[in-house]
């Protein structure tokens, strides 16, 4: 028996788009030999719909697609992912997370998601009533465990259990032979592994193969990576899909493997391959073709900027660089050197005038008083208008290029470098940073060295430099991991050798900047705690711990 693997890259709410990816993929993986092709979870719809499903048509759309879907189906089954009703005559929430089994043109079976995550970046019990039972669907002699993305997280890594039933024991008592599982997982740094080392479980205790199709691309914050697999009843490996990619894969679940296949687990490899993957769906999917930025000549634009032009080609990405009284001609030079080695377009506006003629409009208001922070949010500020205006003039999305460690502590202008539609990111520490960068370089200079070696500064004031204000940041991105991620207090910080003023500046920092973050583009998630989407925290408040 071959099973097709579908990892597809739907498009949240794109009904006629969705069933054209869906269909081109079940037709290619027919061509393989496929009996029976697998999609992720809310294919049809995209994932996650939020409270788009509360809009009058968009189940029944759904309902429509998944109609004209099954009417294409021949002899081989097709797995499908959507949206359902909630019986009216059922108590509980309105909609279901569904798959349907589609053959010869109609739907012979459905099947109800019965776990429903309700944490970090999902919020399924708003929308939809888990399954109450969970049964094999008969086919060919086989009895298949249908099973939808949290369905299966039940393995006890997880340190303790989120829910009182296991989908995966019940499939199991009533003689399952196969698990196949449709899924939305969301990347983050180690969850590839993590995932492996979970289907690979369930399969062991389950003695039985797992086939797992995962979705690809990026809707707003969350990447979701691929990486599909199917997992032998002895608990290996046999089949690892490419990650951040679609692609289709035909294989046989009961074909033995004595070794797992290979993964690439390189971090920065991974995260590369994430952010490039979320700024190309981020922009093509909200119906832009191109962006630009600001070059500081720092190393966080310069990433960015990379980024960007891996993701949208050269001729796709403008940049400005928009040097003030205080930035250094080296700085200029090297966001020069960024775009040609990158082979986008540079332009260079200065500043210095229009920051003159802030100050002078603001001297009858400021009475003479000495220059402090004012005067250096007002350069970021100048900068953020001018490429609004660039963004405004040429239709171009304006991606902002602050880092998470930045963002935490509030090192950063709101209204000035913090405008734009999408924080590239915003969701990697300082030292990340550095590490992409290097790893981006390991075969030539793409990103001019003397942007990585030099000390980073705003170069808002003279001789300005990062650590004049915060801390070194391989002290700072440790605090914040623990603080932000772990939600360590300051005292557990501290024991775990950290300065004592060091973790309570740091905490106070991230607590009072909360509103700035609200505020905030959206950016993408490649931690396992982002700032933003799953993390809900009060802007008025005032614990302290």
């Amino acid at each position: 028996m071959k099973i097709g693997i579908a990892q597809i890259n739907p498009v949240v709410g794109d009904f006629p788009g969705n069933v054209k990816r869906i269909l081109a993929a079940y037709r290619e993986c027919l061509d393989g030999g496929a009996d029976l092709v697998l999609t992720p979870e809310l294919s049809l719809a995209g994932y996650p719909p939020r409270d788009l499903v509360f809009k009058s048509q968009f189940v029944p759309k759904c309902l429509q697609a998944l109609d004209y879907l099954a009417g294409e189906t021949r002899g081989t089954p097709l797995l499908v992912g959507y949206v359902d009703h909630n019986h009216p005559s059922r108590p509980g929430k309105p909609f279901r997370n569904a798959a349907a089994w589609l053959q010869n043109g109609e739907v012979r079976h459905r099947v109800w998601k019965t776990l429903l995550p309700t944490y970090d970046v999902f919020d399924e019990r708003r929308y939809f009533e888990p399954g109450e039972t969970c049964e094999p669907v008969v086919w060919n002699g086989l009895r298949i465990g249908v099973t939808i993305c949290e369905d299966i997280w039940t393995e006890d890594y997880l340190l303790r259990p989120f829910y009182d039933r296991d989908p995966v024991d019940e499939l199991v008592s009533k003689g399952t032979d196969l698990l196949v599982n449709l899924s939305a997982s969301p990347f983050h740094l180690g969850k590839p592994a993590l995932r492996r080392a979970m289907i690979g479980g369930v399969a062991r205790r389950a003695k039985v193969p797992v086939v797992y199709c995962n979705t690809v691309g990026a809707n707003d914050q969350l990447v979701f990576d691929g990486h599909s697999l199917i997992a032998g009843a002895n608990g290996r490996i046999q089949l690892q899909a490419p990650g951040f990619q679609e692609t289709t894969v035909v294989a046989d679940p009961f074909a033995s493997a004595e070794n797992d296949a290979p993964l690439d687990d390189n971090e920065s490899s991974h995260i590369h391959q994430a952010l490039v993957l979320g700024v190309r769906d981020y922009v093509t999917k909200c119906g832009f073709s191109s962006v630009c930025l600001g070059l500081s000549g720092g190393i966080d634009s310069a990433l960015t900027a990379a980024i960007a032009v891996e993701a949208l080609g050269p001729e796709n990405v403008r940049g400005l660089t928009m040097p003030s009284p205080y930035s250094s001609r080296g700085s200029v030079m090297d966001s020069f050197a960024l775009a040609d080695h990158l082979g986008m377009r540079c332009d260079e506006v200065s500043i210095s005038s229009a920051f003159e003629a802030v100050k002078e409009t603001m001297r009858p208001l400021f009475e003479d008083k000495p220059e402090d922070v004012t005067e250096e949010n007002m350069q970021a500020r100048i900068r953020g208008l001018l490429l609004m205006a660039l963004s405004n003039k040429e239709n171009h999305l304006l991606l902002t290029t602050g880092n998470k460690s930045e963002l935490a502590v509030g090192y950063c202008t709101i209204y000035g470098d913090m405008n734009g539609g999408l924080a590239v990111i915003s969701d990697l520490p300082k030292t990340r940073v550095y590490q992409v960068a290097r790893w981006i370089n390991r075969e030539r200079e793409i990103i001019p060295w003397t942007t990585i070696d030099k000390p980073p500064s705003a170069e808002l004031r003279p001789d300005q430099k990062d650590q004049d204000t915060l801390p070194p940041y391989e002290v700072l991105d440790g605090i914040l991991e623990l603080y932000v991620e772990h939600h360590m207090s300051a005292d557990e910080i501290i024991a775990r050798g950290f300065e004592e003023n060091t973790v309570r500046w740091v905490q106070r920092r991230v607590d009072l900047n909360e509103w700035k973050r609200h505020q905030a583009a959206p950016g993408l998630r490649v931690t396992s705690k982002a700032f933003g989407i799953g993390r809900r925290m009060p802007i008025v408040q005032r614990f302290v711990g």
